[in-house]
């Protein structure tokens, strides 16, 4: 026997579309809360899983994508550092000793100073290594420079006049477009020079450069205060007004250094040099006039060098370089701006 169901007023057996929301069941209701959520409502249904879904396969995306860049890199150090080797036994072979006759070179191009290819250190590293080549019939110094650093220059005169008599080979200067200033202090040290006729040559004197601020601060109403120990302490300051006496003193050196140069072309020319009242003025001549002058011998290349005078046309570059490796470190070393700073800290450069 079945229990009695209750009806309506209309005698009908009551269902979900025809009784209230709060009297459904509580499966009902849960159906319902589910629907609820498979079509966006609350609750984890569909949308919840597919937004997880969403994030998970992000994370792998990006997972992948990080390991990937991390092995391109890996990949990539690892060709750096073969590619470094490479240009590292390139450069070892290219030094090795060649016993054959043949005419050593080395190149002296750009600015004279410390830190460049044409510092002292990297040319007499050079130099040395043709003078000790028991195959180089001679040195060649093949020079296009505008000058630099007396310093640097005489300090490769110097240790090339040594190496001549220790070594007793000649050493040939050949001259492409200039050869001015600390060049030419260097290129005296050769038996002979060379030259085209319309290379640049001479040069022959000193300078000191720098520059002076005060008028300016004066007018931007900027005050200096620089306290020092000891009253020259502050000399040649760009920020400071120069005095006299400072001047006479800087003058003085300037004439001792020239001395110094005119001394060393002296040396180097012997009378093969007709001094003119212009000699050793700071002018400088075309290849042409500096034969006429004495400060020359020749017109003549490395190949006519090589071949006419030094008798062995073969040619052996000894220039000694900065590497690759060298090269990047100085980059990566250089400061933005390190060129403005410099020369404000150091407003005085003697060449």
């Amino acid at each position: 026997m079945t229990d009695p169901v209750e009806t309506d007023t209309a005698g009908q057996k009551p269902t979900s579309e025809n009784m209230p929301h709060q009297a459904q069941t509580p499966k009902a209701n849960d159906r319902a809360r589910a629907d609820l959520g498979a079509e966006g409502g609350p609750g984890t249904g569909r949308w919840e899983r597919a937004t997880l879904e969403k994030l998970a396969f992000a994370t792998l995306h990006e997972q992948r994508l990080a390991r990937r860049w991390r092995i391109f890199f890996r990949l990539s150090w690892l060709v750096f550092v073969i590619v470094l080797a490479w240009f590292g036994f390139q450069q070892a072979e290219g030094q090795a000793d060649v016993t054959s006759p043949h005419t050593a070179v080395v190149e002296i191009k750009g600015e004279i100073a410390s830190g460049t290819e044409a510092s002292a250190e990297l040319v007499l590293s050079s130099v040395r290594t043709a003078f000790e080549d028991a195959g180089a019939q001679a040195v060649v110094l093949l020079i296009n420079s505008p000058g630099g650093s007396p310093v640097q220059a005489g300090i490769i005169n110097d240790e090339i006049r040594r190496l001549k008599v220790l070594h007793q080979k000649p050493v040939y200067a050949v001259v492409e477009e200039s050869c001015a200033s600390a060049a030419y202090y260097i290129a005296v040290s050769a038996d002979s020079i060379y030259v085209d006729k319309a290379s640049i040559v001479g040069s022959i004197g000193v300078l000191m450069d720098g520059f002076g601020f005060t008028g300016l601060m004066e007018k931007l109403g900027v005050e200096r205060r620089l306290m020092t120990a000891g009253e020259n302490k502050g000399f040649l300051d760009p920020f400071s007004p120069q005095t006299e006496p400072q001047r006479a003193y800087a003058q003085t050196l300037l004439n001792q250094i020239h001395q110094q140069f005119i001394s060393a072309v002296k040396a180097g020319r012997g009378e093969r040099l007709k001094e003119t009242p212009e000699t050793f003025s700071g002018l400088f001549w075309s290849g042409q006039q500096a034969i006429e002058l004495g400060l020359a011998d020749a017109l003549g290349s490395v190949d006519f060098v090589a071949r006419e005078v030094v008798k062995a046309e073969e040619i052996i570059d000894y220039t000694r370089r900065d590497n690759v490796a060298e090269r990047l470190v100085k980059r990566f070393g250089a400061a933005v701006g390190e060129a403005a700073v410099q020369a404000a800290k150091t407003p005085a450069v003697v060449r």
